[in-house]
């Protein structure tokens, strides 16, 4: 048998961390300026924690906002937690990264999407990135919805010898 990188894995791993980061620094420090995220992730994950009414009605996949107000964001290796309120009803929720198909921060649109694990590691991309500011390094990927970086934009120029 034939060992290969796995990009895929590599790079989802890369991306959660970088998000877990992110959501520390926030539950430390609250969100900076107007950065706001909509966060997507798969109601099926079977350590997902969320109450029965949202998953009713959102069966397959939701969409959570942390922007004006959330409270008892958590941070840990594998999942993070966090309270909305939902119509006057405050709902805890338990959600592991690995469950995770979407990361946005509209107000700089900053956009993480990832593909099911399930998907062949051969895949081209698995997680699809795009930013605002950074315009140059983002190439639109004919193949599907999302945006790929363009890593030539982050190489070291070559040295010449004279």
């Amino acid at each position: 048998m034939t060992k290969r990188i796995e990009y895929g894995k590599i790079m989802r791993k890369a991306t959660i961390d970088a998000i877990r980061k992110l959501l520390s620094d926030v539950a430390c420090h609250g969100l900076p300026g107007d950065h706001h995220f909509f966060i997507t992730f798969d109601m099926n994950h079977p350590s997902l924690e969320i109450s029965n009414g949202l998953r009713e009605k959102y069966p397959e996949e939701m969409t959570i906002v942390l922007q004006h107000w959330f409270k008892d964001l958590s941070i840990k290796d594998e999942y993070f937690t966090v309270t909305l309120n939902f119509s006057n009803q405050l709902e805890p929720m338990k959600i592991p990264f690995d469950a995770l198909k979407s990361f946005v921060d509209p107000s700089v649109e900053f956009i993480l999407r990832f593909q099911n694990e399930d998907v062949d590691d051969t895949s081209p991309t698995q997680v699809f990135l795009s930013k605002k500011d950074e315009k140059d390094s983002v190439v639109k990927n004919e193949a599907s919805s999302g945006e790929i970086v363009n890593l030539e934009s982050f190489r070291k120029p070559k040295s010449r010898k004279d």
